[in-house]
């Protein structure tokens, strides 16, 4: 079992900046064997945590993404029915009894393995990555504590299957819903909030070694005024990561207003935080190169487009 300094050294060795808490709670749920369960704002890293923790153990990342709808058999497995009716078709005239026919193609080579029972049949413990599991109903989610608790799952044509080694079980919310109690008491609990600003610089210079210090500090600097502002959906360290990638291949080593306007888009994804923005513009004055913007001759509002059309900025 890896500690949390080489936890913190193999997730640096694959660009991805873990704090020392974040650190120590994959340690003790490691030691522990028991569900580690990441909230936190959209963007922040919870799916590439589990992503990196499965290369850091050189193990398989096994991912189950959830959604409204999903059922226990789709998340555990299903027949292979095409394969089932060929097989059907060609042994119609062996003579073979119904019984000996229905054995036949109820067994492990007709069956499609779906994530849960990947996870469990596995030779070597894998990360299992339960994603987003807030958007799964109650219904599964009261399926899933079953699972987690035994660690086995019954096929009826098959019997019990139990798992050679448990896996490492990472599971992330972005609390559309909240969660049950008995979910939350069978998991530990991490919450990863948005990076501080030394944190996202050294996240950018990681995953972008070729970043400049100057747009690196400037586009965190800018990432924490947005993240304060009423914003629907306030960016995270993907759009930080890819409005650096977009000013980049613009051979910009700097964000002024002209970087701004061209390159907003990959940051705002909503009309609605376009004209937050456009309201509370000042605030990224000392942020900008350029700084402070004068009035448009006139005194008349500044057009300005940022990405997706064209807004109005109010006379300042």
């Amino acid at each position: 079992m890896i500690d949390r300094g080489a936890i913190r050294a193999r997730f640096s060795e694959r660009a991805f900046i873990v704090n020392d808490a974040f650190a120590t709670a994959l340690e003790v749920a490691l030691a522990l064997e028991k569900p580690l369960l990441v909230e936190g704002p959209a963007g922040v890293g919870k799916t590439e945590s589990a992503k990196v923790l499965a290369d850091a153990l050189g193990t398989r990342l096994i991912r189950l993404q959830c959604y409204e709808g999903l059922d226990a058999m789709t998340a555990l497995y299903e027949w292979n029915y095409p394969r089932q009716m060929l097989r059907i078709r060609l042994t119609e005239s062996e003579g073979t009894s119904l019984d000996e026919r229905e054995a036949q193609i109820f067994s492990e080579p007709f069956l499609l393995r779906r994530p849960l029972l990947e996870a469990i049949t596995e030779d070597r413990a894998p990360v299992l990555l339960i994603d987003e599991v807030d958007r799964a109903d109650e219904a599964f989610e009261a399926f899933l504590l079953e699972v987690l608790a035994e660690w086995q799952v019954t096929i009826p044509e098959l019997g019990t299957i139990r798992a050679k080694h448990p896996p490492h079980v990472v599971l992330t919310s972005n609390r559309t819903r909240e969660l049950s109690d008995a979910l939350r008491r069978r998991c530990l609990f991490f919450w990863l909030p948005y990076p501080s600003l030394p944190e996202e610089i050294a996240i950018l210079h990681a995953r972008l070694p070729a970043v400049s210090h100057a747009l690196a500090d400037q586009i965190a600097r800018a990432m924490q005024v947005l993240r304060a502002l009423p914003m629907q959906k306030a960016p995270g360290v993907a759009e930080a990561l890819d409005w650096a990638r977009a000013l980049m291949s613009l051979h910009r080593d700097h964000l002024d207003m002209a970087a701004l306007e061209q390159t907003l888009g990959c940051v705002l994804k909503t009309h609605e935080d376009h004209d937050v923005l456009t309201a509370h513009i000042d605030a990224l004055d000392p942020v900008l190169t350029d700084g402070a913007r004068p009035l448009p001759p006139g005194g008349h509002g500044l057009t300005t487009d940022f990405g997706f059309g064209s807004v109005s900025t109010p006379d300042r």
